[in-house]
């Protein structure tokens, strides 16, 4: 019995551990992470989503760290038979809505990392919303595969 209870708190401990949030007014920002860096490459890619519990549409209008020279928020689409890749100067998130840059083809884009990202870092960011402000949160590193996981099952919950 008493192996059952650590196992259930452990398999809890590392739930809670994979999906942090952060608030900013009516914006739930869930699980941001960033995947580690790859050799020989200066720029990194983040992750977030986010949740608009309002009644009114707000936009994420910039990022920044103290990790990266600049981040950019960027779109990647189909262009016939191309991927295209662009700079978008906001996303609005809707009342209602929920944005999921890893299923969207949206992601932040840290340019002229600072020190490459590791597995377990956590890189303070600033969100900066038109209506809710600025809000900062930690985007914590690793495999894109356990991000996305781990931010669909705190969704489902």
């Amino acid at each position: 019995m008493k192996n059952r209870l650590w196992a259930l708190a452990l398999a809890l401990l590392g739930s809670i551990a994979e999906s942090h949030e952060f608030k900013a007014g009516d914006i739930r920002v869930v699980h941001p992470y960033a995947v580690p860096s790859l050799a020989g490459v200066a720029n990194g890619q983040g992750f977030v989503d986010f949740t608009n519990r309002g009644a009114v549409s707000d936009s994420l209008m910039g990022v920044s760290t103290p990790a990266a020279q600049r981040v950019e928020i960027h779109e990647m689409k189909m262009d016939g038979a191309v991927m295209r890749m662009r700079e978008l100067t906001s996303v609005t998130i809707a009342p209602g809505q929920t944005v999921r840059m890893a299923d969207s083809g949206l992601h932040l884009m840290l340019m002229s990392l600072k020190a490459p990202f590791k597995v377990g870092d956590k890189i303070p960011v600033t969100l900066k919303f038109a209506r809710a402000g600025d809000v900062r949160i930690e985007m914590w590193v690793q495999d894109k595969a356990q991000g996305g996981k781990a931010m669909h099952e705190h969704h489902q919950k």
